[in-house]
């Protein structure tokens, strides 16, 4: 299915709201969460959850959702829907079958399903759950004309470079702060034999953050919000100076690992964090750390560790952030207590101890982020001057969150021909007029 919309139905989200965003999980606090699983017995009970997480992250959500089922007697079964997560749960709702809860990474996929009267507003104890530990930036996303329908149960820093220290090391490739620098990096890690940077695009969704955190570096906040809401053309100089300098990395390809358009992002971070590494760079965010955990024999904080986005043109600290929100398609105790379970602290702290997450519910203790990393990394998102949320998944589904179409797909078509600047700047705009309805 297809979004068109109007720009003042997709996104009602006030600029102040997404510059205040906080990563409240860097609480502090001596004591575990108490349990905020549902007393009733759902003995009986089965309930279908879907998200976007497999490998890693999916064994690591099926261990929370253990926890929820030793402690309440449901059976819960959980479907990985991929990269194509707004058509596959359209497709289900078409279809008259749902899951009972889903868990998805677009703002605009949950205010278009909140619209068109797809969605459960949360319990009146949830919502109060949610009131209590998270801020209200965080529920002002998950809330459309006035309801509260998503708990963002996962927030992620998605301005982190990851490196092989072993690989920059033996090339005396410092830690870069600025573009400039970032690029020379590469250089001399591709100079000492092993490419500088590995890129794992094939479904297109890494390109989009690439841009993003270029373009809020190169372009400021102001048009950063206008771009998301289409309120100026994917034609616009500025943007035009973004792919450019997109353009200028991705097509050196003495920096580059070649392969990027057929690999997944998982093996991206195989490629530099195996044994022995192919590359020594790779770019997404703060999640790099659980599959680097999963995949590899690395040790995040030794082997493995990151550094932020770069500065270009003297930008100021800048954070693009992600997150997942957990939703209820369908009306029954046992996903209404589902719901409240992912609200409370005691869910979150299960995945965070596992590493590869980072929280927004504020009664998580900063003491259970497992090591220095995890830790700097929700510092680096508290810290940030600026903070914007990821630009595509607030569009419209069609032209930010589809495999094969709209902003994956030309972004992809770019990646493997970085020179059409100007035709990629058009097929952009065709695309985000078709499918913001403008």
């Amino acid at each position: 299915m297809r979004f068109h919309r109007a720009r003042k139905a997709l996104i009602p989200l006030a600029t102040a709201a997404i510059l205040g965003v906080t990563l409240a999980g860097c609480s502090s606090g001596g004591t575990p969460p108490a349990s905020t699983t549902p007393k009733e017995d759902l003995s009986g009970v089965t309930l279908n959850v879907a998200a976007d997480w497999s490998g890693a992250e999916q064994a690591n959500f099926e261990k929370v959702l253990a926890q929820f089922s030793s402690e309440t007697g449901a059976k819960v079964n959980y479907t990985s829907y991929g990269s194509n997560v707004a058509t596959t749960l359209n497709t289900k709702i078409a279809g008259g079958d749902p899951p009972d809860v889903a868990v998805i990474p677009q703002p605009g996929l949950l205010k278009s399903l909140a619209q068109a009267g797809n969605l459960i507003p949360l319990s009146a104890d949830t919502l109060a759950t949610v009131k209590k530990y998270y801020s209200q930036d965080w529920i002002d996303l998950g809330s459309v004309d006035g309801k509260t329908y998503g708990v963002w149960f996962k927030g992620s820093n998605k301005s982190t470079v990851w490196y092989n220290t072993k690989v920059y090391q033996n090339a005396g490739a410092d830690v870069p702060k600025t573009w400039d620098d970032f690029v020379a990096a590469l250089q001399k890690v591709s100079d000492s034999g092993v490419p500088g940077l590995s890129i794992g695009a094939d479904v297109g969704w890494p390109l989009t953050d690439w841009f993003e955190n270029i373009y809020l570096r190169t372009a400021g906040a102001a048009k950063y919000d206008q771009l998301t809401n289409h309120e100026i053309p994917w034609t616009d100089p500025s943007v035009i100076d973004a792919l450019t300098i997109l353009s200028k990395l991705w097509s050196n390809s003495a920096l580059i690992e070649p392969g990027g358009a057929q690999r997944t992002f998982g093996d991206s971070v195989t490629e530099v964090f195996g044994n022995p590494p192919k590359a020594g760079t790779v770019y997404e965010g703060d999640f790099v750390a659980g599959n680097i955990t999963s995949q590899t024999k690395s040790v995040i904080g030794t082997d493995a560790k990151f550094y932020d986005f770069p500065s270009i043109n003297g930008s100021d600290p800048a954070v693009v952030g992600g997150g997942n929100a957990a939703i209820q398609l369908k009306d029954n105790k046992g996903a209404a207590a589902l719901m409240s379970y992912l609200a409370g602290p005691e869910a979150a702290t299960i995945w965070v101890k596992l590493g590869g997450f980072t929280s927004p519910n504020n009664g998580v203790d900063v003491s259970n982020y497992p090591d220095d990393t995890s830790r700097q990394i929700a510092d680096a998102l508290v810290n940030a001057k600026t903070f914007r949320f990821d630009m595509s998944d607030q569009a419209p589904s069609a032209f930010g969150g589809t495999s094969g179409s709209g902003e994956w797909k030309i972004l992809l078509d770019f990646y493997q021909n970085p020179t059409n600047i100007q035709g990629t700047a058009k097929a952009l705009e065709a695309a985000a007029t078709a499918d913001y309805g403008k």
